[in-house]
């Protein structure tokens, strides 16, 4: 990989990219031929160190044209990421914002509807993602999360989308100063009084642009409000129940995500204490079912001796399917085997501490799932 910036010449605001865009890992995240609709799309780009493929760029100096890739399953996933910073920072009309907005919500949907089990990988395994990137990755995942409780809880279609709609807006106002916070663990008092009034903010921006779903406004502005009254921004006592269910993915997803100056707050801790806060709350028992005992992401040992990582929920809590992280005497595996849990060869013994184990293993590898 090579650091976007060193051919950032090459790339023209407008203009189709002349080469596939990647993360450090060489996951795609723009292909070829997309175009960057802004310069502050491009500063996004090169501020968040994105990388391009060394053989492209020799095959573009050399005068070769470079054919866009098929989107794999989780460069779709990174498209969902940059789509929301391009919304948060392009000056789009109200016309154009609004459809940028509905067409990342469906693209989002539509990959949670279509692997669940992806998803709740992606909100256990974060360690891939730069701590800068926080923001971004928070909101997307919120967002899933929240349609996937919503749908468990069964509200309407109508209701579902809504709410992973307020979900992805809810901080537009304060992306780069959530990762700012991930990496630095402190804040100015400027910045608190910024992130203080990021539901307002919020809230105004998507009214200028037209968007009059009082529902989703709602949840927006009251998804840091608690019924204790110590919430924020008004301190309010009736918090709607959209913002209830945002609040609880917003708060529990926070916790499990690592920073630089904590490691994630184990699973099982972080239900422990949204079920203490809530003890009983029909929201977080859907969160505790969504999840289960062996959830994707969970790293366990098998009966057999191997070592490996939950990828899909299986017929049962307890059976889950899980890709090989090691062999029987645990030496890492040159490629990852599929291990049904409900064959007792391969049944589940117990978690696995050690999560250094899948840390920087790309998702790619365990799942198998390209396009």
């Amino acid at each position: 990989m090579q650091l976007l910036k060193l051919v950032a010449s090459q790339i023209k605001v407008g203009a189709p990219l002349p080469f596939n865009v990647r993360d450090e890992h060489g996951h795609l995240l723009l292909a070829a031929a997309q175009v960057i609709r802004s310069e502050r799309q491009l500063e996004a780009l090169l501020a968040r160190g994105i990388h391009a493929d060394v053989e492209e760029i020799k095959a573009l100096a050399a005068g070769r044209k470079v054919e866009p890739q098929p989107p794999t399953l989780f460069a779709r996933w990174g498209r969902c990421y940059w789509g929301l910073d391009a919304l948060a920072r392009d000056p789009l009309p109200p016309e154009d914002f609004r459809a940028a907005c509905s067409e990342l919500g469906d693209a989002l949907q539509s990959l949670v509807e279509q692997q669940p089990d992806v998803a709740l990988y992606l909100m256990l395994r974060q360690e891939s993602h730069h701590l800068r990137m926080y923001g971004l990755t928070h909101a997307v995942y919120t967002a899933a999360l929240a349609w996937l409780l919503a749908r468990r809880l069964q509200w309407a279609p109508e209701q579902q989308h809504t709410l992973l709609m307020a979900a992805l807006t809810m901080n537009l106002a304060c992306l780069d100063l959530q990762g700012r916070f991930a990496i630095y663990g402190r804040l100015t008092a400027e910045q608190r009084d910024e992130l203080r009034a990021h539901p307002d903010v919020a809230v105004a921006r998507l009214r200028a642009a037209g968007i009059e779903d009082e529902t989703w406004l709602r949840a927006v502005v009251e998804h840091h409000e608690h019924a204790d009254g110590l919430g924020y921004p008004r301190g309010l006592r009736e918090v709607c129940e959209p913002a209830q269910l945002l609040r609880l993915a917003d708060v529990f997803l926070a916790k499990i995500s690592r920073r630089e100056s904590r490691p994630a707050l184990d699973l099982r801790e972080a239900e422990r204490q949204a079920y203490a806060e809530y003890p009983s709350s029909p929201m977080v028992a859907a969160l505790i079912r969504e999840f289960g005992p062996l959830p994707p992401g969970e790293v366990v040992s098998l009966a057999n001796g191997e070592r490996g990582v939950v990828i899909r929920r299986g017929a049962t809590p307890q059976t889950p399917l899980v890709a090989t992280l090691t062999d029987k005497r645990g030496m890492p595996c040159q490629a990852s085997l599929k291990r049904d849990t409900s064959q007792p060869e391969f049944a589940f013994k117990a978690l696995e501490p050690d999560r250094q184990l899948v840390a920087r293993l790309p998702p790619e590898r365990v799942y198998g799932l390209l396009h």
